[in-house]
């Protein structure tokens, strides 16, 4: 059952309920999500639940009608981010692990990776104990392969996943594996689900050949209920009357899963297929069809691998898989987990867990705790940072997004000045505003005032896509609407959709802040337009989904921070700004000079200078070239032969 607590529960009280709960035989887990507490209270007890709705703090109790208590969603609504290692998979990210089938020697898991890290994987696999179909098959090294991949793992950054297939094995696992396997022709056995459910460790709990999805869950539910918090959905195919393939991907289970369960869905399109041809299109397939992550064979020398060649990409067909992940990501409102790089912040302190301008990995939408649902912990006691528009604009989409990989205190500002004002003050570490929208162009208001604050810069770059839907309040219908209101440029881009109905359409200064306005008017005839976020940040309906006119909507984003630019590894572009002298072929100049150091120019804005008409500043957006002392050499070259030149930012794009 759900025990739902008051907001104004004393400690004692929660503490006596926790303990009777217990006492009665249950397992009883606290979640603390942004709108409420609540307590599950799980296991084979008969209970007259008026017992537990009659004491103090309590204020609800509901039942869980699913058979998987704890895997439920009716438990936990929103989305469990699990944490191997470094990496927290869940959410907003893709997390994509990759290796060979099994481990084959020091220097085949070595180069191996080598290839996954540099291709952007997160996880390295590789299997030491293997069962095999045939007995007379290689059956993996044992515990020395298991120390030959914690070993690579460790040289590479990577934390290590490896598959365990006996009770006994556990210890061992403990010692050498992050995150420990349970594959598909051991799903149903229960004494390895508890012992490995008993360690606590993260397990990814792969689907057995012919297991219903119900069954499958009711296997996750083991590993739950026997210790473990952190587990991780294997969907890598059933077996069915199709045998082009080794198996056939159900590819209808990933939503299903993510319906039905909180638990994060990682997909095997290796086993799934068995054809390393098919694997590419079929791990893109999963990803488009909502999967938080891939588990991929990737091999030095398929052709030469002792299991699962056939199956086994190539470490370039890895290398571009990774790459059209990346680029399918913002399509589906995901992204691309990467690896944590560690730099120092502006005062000196230790940074937020990586690098913001290499981006790292971690949590975008944890347990919903905080200020915001992304927001990990108490709000105060995270990094602040600001960004233009109320709870659920867009803006804090990218600022969810950019920063998943630490603990942060949304800071909502009224304008783009208030966002450049708070990080100055210091009252934000970092803000996040948008620079460009890939149909409307350039937020003009943004590129002045990264003139007119000279002591912040640009740290990094996100762009996320712009979907919107039409909100009313709760209870509202199409049929009843009379009049929309959103930011000018919103109403704009939805004209299509908006023409086809008879609705006055009121300018507002922020879509987030419409859908605010229209719940607390609570008229059932006004109507908003914001992403579905905002909907359910203010408790509104969603009455329409994508009614953008376009679909290729994007935004770009940038991050701001105090102090001055500096070089930062890994960044991939660089920011300037600059004045030409008054004379013929000027800005043409510049242009050669950048061309001539092999320099790519990404974008050039103009913008008029303030006080001096007809005069204008140049704003350029640069491909880094391949190392900092080409770079500081363009900007030498650049001085004198411009006016006012300026580093705005050295940062990477994402």
């Amino acid at each position: 059952m759900i025990v739902v607590l008051d907001h104004a529960i004393r400690d004692d009280d929660k503490s006596r309920l926790h303990s009777f709960l217990v006492e009665k035989g249950f397992q009883v887990r606290e979640i603390v999500g942004e709108e409420e507490t609540i307590l599950g209270a799980v296991g084979s007890v008969a209970i007259d639940i008026r017992e537990v709705e009659l004491r103090p703090g309590v204020q609800r109790v509901i039942p869980i009608s699913k058979p998987y208590k704890l895997a439920s969603r009716e438990l936990k609504k929103s989305d469990s981010i699990v944490q191997v290692g470094p990496i927290k998979i869940g959410g907003p990210r893709i997390a994509v692990m990759g290796g060979p089938c099994a481990v084959e020697s020091e220097e085949q898991i070595n180069e191996a990776a080598r290839i996954a890290r540099e291709s952007g994987a997160v996880v390295l696999r590789g299997g030491a104990f293997k069962p095999r179909t045939s007995p007379y098959s290689f059956q993996g090294l044992g515990e020395e392969g298991l120390k030959l991949l914690k070993s690579a793992g460790e040289r590479h950054g990577l934390p290590v996943v490896s598959e365990i297939i006996a009770p006994r094995y556990v210890d061992m696992f403990k010692e050498y594996v992050d995150l420990m396997q349970i594959g598909a022709r051991n799903m149903q056995n229960f004494e390895l689900l508890k012992a490995v459910g008993a360690t606590g460790r993260p397990v990814m709990l792969k689907r057995g050949l012919a297991a219903t999805i119900e069954e499958w869950l009711m296997a996750a539910e083991y590993l739950l209920a026997h210790g473990t918090e952190d587990v991780l959905l294997c969907e890598r195919g059933i077996r069915t009357f199709e045998t082009y393939t080794r198996n056939s991907l159900d590819i209808s289970s990933i939503p299903v899963a993510r319906k039905l369960t909180h638990l994060p869905v990682i997909v095997d399109p290796s086993h799934a297929t068995g054809i390393r041809e098919q694997v590419p299109p079929v791990a893109l397939a999963a990803v488009a069809a909502g999967a938080d992550g891939l588990i991929v064979e990737v091999h030095p020398d398929p052709e030469q691998a002792l299991s699962d060649g056939p199956q086994t990409v190539f470490p370039g067909q890895f290398e571009k898989l990774m790459r059209d992940i990346e680029a399918l990501a913002p399509v589906v409102g995901r992204e691309l987990t990467r690896i944590p790089r560690e730099r120092s912040t502006p005062d000196g302190g230790a940074s937020l867990g990586t690098s913001v301008g290499s981006r790292g990995v971690g949590d975008a939408a944890d347990s919903g705790a905080g200020a915001s649902s992304g927001a990990r912990g108490d709000a105060s006691s995270g990094t602040p940072i600001a960004y233009q528009g109320e709870r659920g604009a867009y803006s804090e989409m990218a600022l969810v997004r950019f920063f998943h990989d630490t603990e942060f205190e949304p800071i909502p500002s009224r304008s783009f000045r208030d966002v450049f004002d708070a990080v100055l003050a210091g009252r934000a570490q970092f803000g996040i505003v948008p620079v460009e929208n890939s149909l409307a162009g350039s937020v003009h208001e943004n590129y002045d005032l990264l003139l007119q604050y000279p002591d912040i810069h640009i740290g990094g770059e996100i762009k996320i896509r712009v979907e919107h839907s039409l909100i009313g309040v709760n209870g509202s219908s199409i049929g009843e609407i009379k009049r929309v209101l959103s930011h000018p440029q919103a109403l704009a881009q939805c004209d299509e959709y908006l023409r086809g109905f008879d609705w006055e359409r009121v300018p507002f200064y922020d879509t987030a802040g419409s859908v605010a306005h229209i719940v607390s008017g609570g008229d059932a005839s006004v109507a908003a337009i914001a992403n579905v976020r905002a909907a359910d940040v203010h408790g509104a309906t969603v009455l329409k989904e994508g009614i953008e006119t376009n679909p290729s909507n994007y935004t770009r984003f940038v991050v701001l921070i105090p102090g001055e630019p500096s070089w930062q590894e890994g960044a991939n572009l660089a920011s300037i700004v600059f004045s030409t002298p008054d004379r013929p072929g000027a800005l043409f100049h510049a242009m050669e000079l950048m061309a001539k150091a092999s320099v790519n120019l990404k974008k050039l804005e103009s913008r008029p200078i303030a006080g001096k008409p007809w005069q204008y500043m140049f704003y350029v957006d640069l491909e880094l070239p391949t190392g900092k002392a080409e770079f500081d050499s363009l900007l030498d070259t650049l001085s004198g032969e411009v006016s006012d030149l300026r580093l705005l930012g050295v940062y990477r794009a994402v």
